[in-house]
């Protein structure tokens, strides 16, 4: 198979849910400004040299509907003949467009691709609007229908994940974005429009556009005390608070792919190859232990061991699972590899978009520290665990 190279690869910021600076910007004008951005920061490429997009979205409904990986393409004026699709595997949604997409350059059946993933958590709530499950399956088994936030109770009770530990890591993910975010080290964020209603002296709401420049849910101030005062949300008796679960968030990312040849023909220098990519179930009611089986499985198809991987991006969706899968791969001692500038509980986790945004800040990462291979985890929804690998180019 030929190789997958990835040239540029960028994000929007992540905005609070209902209050962050996206909460009044539609998800198709998000993923719009970032796919345009992508072509932008290629100053090779114009949008008529693109052959298909492919976006990640865990809930395509409403303002992100109808095949929002066309119709963003169109409202960033790509022309008719640049096809697009939009792919759901919940979590792993904007990880699974860039494998599908690498996959179809590595395959000989496109040269020029750009995959990514949206999620407005404003716009469309967990679960979407007209939720409906299956009768029979619910009879037989209801399991796969589980809230994601009992799925992090369920693993920190089974497997001796306590609320202390759960709290410090989420603190250690604030404290290393707001570190991040301070030394200017996000340099995946493309500044992005966010639009504001604004009421006017007369009551009349006034339409306006500002610049939003960084992730809004990073809490430099918070502290122990804080994340231990908050109560559970998921169980009465339990350990999950919203301080040590993942963010719900608004945001977008793409990703330039390209052939060998077209970057030769070019005069690109590209960032990595996508080398694989692998996903497997586990149980839908333990569905954040996914990593902790989808790494292992990805390091054995590329023949490559643990200590072969110089940086890890895992999702955290919640700290609870994060915990335990760091603490069965053998991570949880070597922290300095994972996360380096913080995880989705300081960041966000916006579904759909998590696996194409994390793709921009490992990519970045990896050429920052000049590592030659990095891998990008999550867990998924329904249970499951996707994982990718990408080897920096010299």
């Amino acid at each position: 198979m030929e190789d997958a190279y990835i040239v540029t690869s960028v994000r929007t910021p992540g905005c609070r849910r209902n209050k962050g600076a996206f909460k009044d910007t539609r998800p198709d004008d998000l993923l719009a400004h970032i796919l345009a951005a992508v072509v932008q920061q290629t100053p090779q490429i114009e949008k008529e040299d693109i052959e298909d997009i492919m976006v990640g979205c865990a809930f395509p409904e409403a303002e992100q509907g109808l095949n929002v990986g066309r119709v963003a393409a169109q409202v960033a004026g790509f022309p008719h003949q640049v096809s697009g699709a939009t792919v759901n595997r919940f979590c792993a949604s904007g990880l699974e467009a860039i494998a599908q997409a690498a996959l179809r350059v590595m395959a000989g059946w496109s040269d020029v691709v750009i995959a990514g993933g949206v999620e407005s958590m404003t716009c469309v709530p967990m679960g979407g609007h007209m939720f409906r499950p299956n009768p029979s399956l619910t009879d037989r088994d209801a399991r796969l229908y589980t809230s994601m936030g009992i799925t992090a109770e369920i693993v920190a009770r089974k497997y001796g994940i306590s609320r202390q530990a759960q709290d410090e890591f989420a603190y250690h993910s604030h404290m290393k974005a707001a570190r991040a975010r301070a030394e200017g080290a996000f340099v995946e964020i493309v500044p992005t429009p966010a639009m504001r209603f604004v009421r006017q002296a007369d009551g009349r709401l006034q339409r306006e556009t500002v610049i939003q420049e960084t992730d809004d849910g990073i809490r430099e101030d918070t502290s122990m005390e804080v994340l231990a005062g908050l109560k559970p949300v998921f169980a009465a008796n339990g350990t999950v608070t919203a301080g040590n679960s993942s963010q719900t968030t608004d945001g977008a990312a793409a990703t330039l792919i390209m052939s060998g040849e077209r970057v030769k023909a070019l005069g690109l220098t590209p960032l990595a190859r996508f080398k694989t990519y692998t996903t497997v179930g586990c149980k839908p009611e333990e569905m954040g232990v996914g990593p902790r089986y989808a790494i292992p499985k990805l390091l054995d198809m590329a023949g490559l061991a643990l200590q072969d991987i110089g940086l890890f991006e895992i999702n955290e969706a919640f700290a609870a699972q994060t915990l335990f899968c760091l603490r069965e791969l053998g991570l949880d001692k070597q922290m300095d590899k994972v996360n380096i500038h913080g995880g989705a509980i300081a960041l966000g986790h916006p579904l759909g978009c998590t696996g194409a945004k994390l793709c921009a800040t490992l990519l970045a990462n990896m050429r920052r520290k000049g590592v030659q291979y990095g891998v990008e985890s999550m867990c998924v929804g329904g249970g499951m665990g996707a994982a990718a690998l990408f080897e920096l180019c010299e």
